[in-house]
């Protein structure tokens, strides 16, 4: 047995569905453990670009199984326009299987959300509005609706209906908003289940059984390590936790299931909606980087916030998912700059700062110490190897190495599969 969890180590867009796609050429089973359809995977392969939101990263690769873990959030109408989107493109679903125990996100979620984030105001947190929040806050709230609800008509309206009492009475009372029918979702909703039944499945005897065959598994997340739950900038995240620890809750399997975990490593960060950022920049290097890098939200379209690579955010990415590797992405991007900053460690009030903070206030206050390094003016898009990148790109990875105390095991300079070079093979 071999498995990799595939992890974001920053905020999230750091390239992962395409290490994932790369990966998953050799393995048997791609699995993602979290998040909903709030988190976007942009791959390109044989010239076409796909943009998946729900299905794993790994249905680009044919005859694999993609399994949708029971620690997602599903809107079904996302996920059945998803599976149009792939036939439309060539790529067949059939091997596409859905935890019967992963919870659904319904109408009332998507409209809890955006009313809750208006009325935050100027502390939004800058959700996607999607209704994943809400959703995982119905999930242990113990009134949340699995699919497996779903697919049982009735059990489904008796949950739903009840759901949807509760929640106009916020809706209306609280946010003094019009209230929803909960025929018309009922109706909408039977007909999504009809659409989705053939692919569900209990996927984690499916992993178990992949496993004792000595299969080769492959755990994709979605957002980034500074957007978890727990570990990441509170109350600036996501619902569910993308780091590795996630995989155990959202897949269904034991810790000793984990062989390596690979960090995937944007040669610079970004970063979407609101919160802090230590090492953001603006202006011409920052609008360069946004423009050469395309850093623009695979599923809300929003600019993403720049700034040079932050060590001290990898090393707390390191600690607390136990990172074995890196894989460095979008290195193409910084060709062209005289000098990189890698930011190696923060001062408070003129204090240094070795670890990551976990209180806003004080992370607001961060100020960000950089050790600067040589930048290449090669175009490295074409190389063949590592061994053809400039010293100067070289240079930026051994030290981005000796910061972090983990090896790059890949990296990548550009967005198509043959330009990412694989340096310590994993599965």
């Amino acid at each position: 047995m071999q498995t990799v969890v595939v992890v974001g180590t920053q905020w999230g867009d750091e390239g992962k569905g395409k290490i994932t796609d790369y990966i998953a050429e050799r393995a048997d089973v791609i699995v993602r453990y979290q998040g909903g359809n709030n988190a976007g995977h942009t791959i390109v392969h044989d010239g076409t670009t796909y943009k998946l939101h729900l299905i794993p990263s790994g249905v680009i690769n044919g005859n694999k199984l993609c399994i949708i873990g029971n620690g997602m959030v599903i809107d079904p109408e996302a996920l059945v326009k998803e599976i149009k989107y792939l036939h439309n493109l060539g790529i067949s679903t059939e091997n596409l299987k859905i935890s019967e125990s992963a919870h659904l996100i319904l109408p009332y979620h998507k409209v809890i959300d955006a009313l809750s984030e208006k009325k935050r105001g100027a502390d939004k947190i800058g959700t996607t509005k999607k209704g994943i929040g809400p959703a995982y806050m119905d999930k242990a709230a113990r009134c949340g609706i699995r699919i497996v609800d779903l697919l049982d008509q009735e059990e489904f309206k008796e949950k739903l209906y009840a759901n949807v009492e509760d929640k106009n009475n916020l809706i209306k009372k609280y946010y003094g908003e019009k209230p929803l029918d909960a025929d018309t979702i009922y109706n909408e909703y039977v007909k999504y289940s009809h659409q989705i039944k053939n692919y569900v499945a209990n996927t984690s005897v499916l992993l178990e059984e992949a496993m004792d065959l000595n299969k080769k598994v492959i755990f994709e997340g979605a957002q980034g390590t500074l957007l978890d739950l727990d570990h990441g900038t509170y109350p600036y995240v996501t619902a569910s936790n993308p780091v590795a620890g996630g995989v155990c809750i959202g897949a269904g399997v034991g810790p000793s299931k984990v062989n390596k975990v690979l960090g995937v490593v944007k040669a610079y960060s970004t970063r979407v909606g609101d919160g802090p950022f230590p090492t953001e920049i603006e202006g011409e290097t920052a609008d360069r980087i946004r423009e050469i890098g395309k850093e623009y939200g695979t599923t809300t379209g929003r600019p993403r916030r720049i700034g040079w690579i932050d060590a001290v955010i990898l090393k707390h990415a390191k600690r607390v998912s136990g990172l074995d590797y890196m894989a460095i992405t979008l290195l193409d991007v910084l060709s062209g700059l005289d000098t990189i900053k890698i930011c190696t460690g923060y001062t408070i009030d003129g204090k240094e700062v070795s670890h990551f903070p976990a209180s806003i206030k004080q992370l607001k206050k961060c100020k960000p110490v950089y050790k600067e390094v040589k930048g290449w003016k090669e175009d490295i898009t074409k190389i063949k190897s590592f061994n053809d990148l400039p010293k100067e790109a070289k240079e930026f990875i051994k030290e981005l190495e000796k910061e972090v105390g983990i090896k790059a095991a890949m990296i990548s300079v550009g967005p198509k599969r043959q330009q990412t070079k694989e340096l310590i093979e994993l599965i």
